[in-house]
């Protein structure tokens, strides 16, 4: 099935913090863009073969526009390099329709929003719409520096100002994030959000499970992990075409299935998006992803093939 893709333009483009741009993007010929429920990301299209998940950081009851924040990356793989240079005020540029893989809980008791840098950006879409359900919630926008941080005046200025807290580390001690304070107890119904530098979000997810929180109320979204390809060569046997080929030490199955000619569809190549998602017919996985959850990864029927690897001598995929 072909991917929809919307075409939209850049209707404002502003440089704010420390390397951060924020995008404005509207639909091409005039309509009306497609409704998206807080936490959900787009797939950008910035170049052939170059595809990238950024998170969308405007009020999902505005359908006239999407706002993203993109942070230019020193390590960058293209994605972000190619976001700052290319999408300049008036280009357009191909995006996937909303996926949501980071959503609220709609009957959540309280809400904890802490975001971590530019992990912040799904955070605000997410207290646009608490706000507007007339929900209990807090956003906390954890950082280096204020003056490095995007979205303060946005945050400063919106119906939802007295939720947020920001707790930069260049500031007095008082503010900054005391993770046991805020969290407290956990307790039913007091959900836990967190996306940032995976540092960071390990950090959170940590403390919130040593506090008592539901494993099921620990949200979380990773923009990127370190790949670890290392471990034993096995086989993988791609059952619809016979072929098979050795994984060795340090490389992927993708690139593997690559020398044979197979193309499996790729965005994040780190296990973050779940966009190379093959399903296992024998052997045991080893689960190297953020996305999977932890009874989907038990079940060892399904393997993100850009960071995974095998726990068996061989497995066999359903392509």
């Amino acid at each position: 099935m072909t991917e929809e893709l919307l075409k939209v333009q850049v209707h404002k483009r502003q440089l704010q913090g420390d390397g951060v741009v924020v995008l404005d993007l509207i639909p091409v010929g005039g309509t009306t863009l497609p409704a998206f429920e807080a936490g959900a990301h787009v797939d950008i299209h910035i170049a052939p073969g170059l595809v990238r998940q950024y998170s969308l950081c405007s009020d999902p009851a505005d359908n006239a526009t999407y706002r993203l924040g993109v942070l230019k990356d020193p390590a960058s793989r293209g994605g972000s390099t190619g976001v700052h240079d290319k999408l300049l005020e008036g280009a357009e540029v191909q995006i996937s329709v909303p996926r949501n893989l980071f959503p609220l809980v709609t009957q959540a008791r309280r809400s904890i929003l802490i975001g971590g840098g530019i992990g912040i950006t799904p955070m605000i879409a997410m207290a646009y719409a608490l706000q507007a359900q007339g929900a209990d919630f807090e956003l906390h926008y954890c950082g280096r520096s204020r003056s490095r941080s995007a979205f303060l005046d946005e945050l400063q200025s919106a119906a939802f100002a007295d939720r947020v807290v920001t707790h930069f580390d260049d500031e007095p001690a008082e503010h900054k994030l005391d993770l046991d304070a805020l969290l407290g107890q956990g307790q039913p119904g007091v959900h836990v959000y967190t996306c940032g530098p995976s540092g960071f979000m390990d950090w959170v997810i940590e403390s919130a499970s040593r506090k008592g929180y539901a494993d099921d109320h620990i949200h979380r979204e990773y923009f990127q992990v370190e790949v670890d390809s290392s471990g034993e060569s096995f086989e993988v046997v791609a059952a619809k075409s016979g072929k098979s080929v050795q994984v060795a030490e340090g490389q992927t199955i993708l690139e593997a299935l690559g020398t044979l000619g197979i193309k499996i569809e790729v965005s994040c190549e780190q296990g973050v998006c779940g966009t190379c998602l093959c399903d296992v017919l024998e052997g045991e996985p080893d689960h190297r992803d953020v996305y999977l959850t932890d009874e989907e990864k038990e079940a060892n029927d399904q393997i993100l093939v850009c960071c995974s690897r095998a726990k068996s001598k061989k497995l066999v995929l359903d392509i």
